[in-house]
């Protein structure tokens, strides 16, 4: 019998699998699809880390906690993992991302500028907003490579015992005498504790995450500078910009990709994650085309690559970090609403500890799941 078992190897569970076995448990971690697959939420070749976080202010211990995670795994590895650029969060001066990255830049004394469209596109000439928009600018930010991250974390897992299965799915679980059952298409386990991170297939396993947990298909594009030159790391920060048009976030090119762009809730479009489109259409670019042609214009160059992945979205859009409600012996990561790598290492460790421990050295208080039945009581 193993001491836990871990559903899903991705971003989250890769990490959670690592943490489980440094503190010595038996660990197994089982993976539907490949290692570093691109079938969910952990792919995509760049994903943004940022400390002036506007999705609010109590992100922000975590998020320390998270840098020092990827350097101590870079450590471990010998893997460049992070890659620091600095960030923009952009948007008309009264824009809850403006608003909200520097309330969090105020509460947790974060370094940063605010920059006008103008000063922002004399330091960073890939940037050409409009007059009416202004930059917080944060030189900590920058972004990981996760499906290297991936591979990091169970290489450095394994080396230390974990057992880590993979095109081995979890179909159905069930708790007796405070032991866990766990059923795959392939074979049978049981455990003292599990811990699902299975991103967008966690409504399929935890049903009352049906309407908390909510997939949405996503797509990335990305394209060959017209001014390759002003789209490198070192001169091109990541960026957050809240728009008319919506909500984008993109990246500077990278080894050989292009600079790369995606918006939140791309197209709105709600997915079984088994049967989600996973083609790339006319209509996905001219989404993202808006963004780049308006506010990137020297990036509106050729497509290089198109890509989709998946979101899963709470209510709140805050992330979903808890012990199951009615069997203790399981605990759940998900609702990581496209904003949720960046955290792995440290929810990795809060998974570890909740299994572990019954508790957390972490203030996950915003996280659980009585926060939705305390809305509707």
């Amino acid at each position: 019998m193993f001491d836990a078992i871990v559903g899903g190897v991705g971003g989250m569970g890769s990490a959670t699998v690592y943490e489980l076995a440094r503190r010595g448990a038996r660990v197994l971690g089982l993976e539907q699809f490949d290692i570093a697959h691109d079938r969910g939420s952990s792919h995509g070749m760049s994903r943004i880390i940022r400390l002036a976080y506007a999705e609010h202010p109590s992100y922000v211990p975590l998020l320390r906690r998270s840098y020092e995670l990827w350097h101590e795994l870079e450590r471990a590895t010998g893997e460049r993992l992070l890659i620091t650029t600095g960030g923009i969060d952009a948007g008309t001066p009264n824009s809850e991302t403006i608003e909200s990255s520097l309330r969090s830049c105020a509460m947790h004394d974060i370094p940063h500028e605010v920059l006008d469209a103008q000063r922002l596109h004399e330091r960073f000439p890939g940037y050409r907003l409009p007059g009416s928009m202004v930059a917080v600018y944060q030189p900590d930010a920058g972004f990981l490579l996760p499906e290297q991250c991936v591979l990091s974390y169970v290489a450095a897992a394994r080396n230390i015992g974990a057992e880590i299965r993979t095109n081995e799915r979890v179909t159905r679980w069930s708790v007796d005498d405070g032991v866990v059952s766990v059923l795959t298409d392939l074979s049978s386990y049981r455990a003292r504790k599990l811990i699902l991170t299975v991103g967008p297939w966690a409504s399929q396993l935890v049903p009352a995450l049906r309407s908390l947990a909510v997939p949405e298909r996503q797509v990335m594009l990305w394209t060959e500078p017209l001014r390759p030159g002003l789209f490198t790391p070192d001169v091109f920060p990541i960026f957050n910009l809240e728009a008319p048009e919506g909500r984008f976030y993109g990246f500077p090119m990278h080894g050989l990709s292009g600079f790369k762009i995606g918006k939140y809730h791309h197209r709105h479009e709600r997915v079984d994650p088994d049967r989600v489109d996973r083609e790339c259409h006319p209509e996905d670019e001219e989404v993202l085309r808006e963004g780049v042609a308006h506010y990137f214009p020297d990036a509106n160059g050729a497509a290089i690559a198109m890509k989709v992945c998946m979101f899963t979205n709470s209510p709140d859009e805050h992330f979903i970090l808890d012990t199951h409600p009615e069997h203790p012996e399981v605990s759940i990561a998900a609702g990581f609403s496209g904003h949720g790598f960046k955290f792995c290492g440290v929810v990795g460790e809060i998974m570890a500890q909740l299994a572990l421990e019954g508790g957390t050295s972490h203030d996950i208080g915003m996280f659980r799941l009585r926060r939705f039945t305390a809305q509707n009581e």
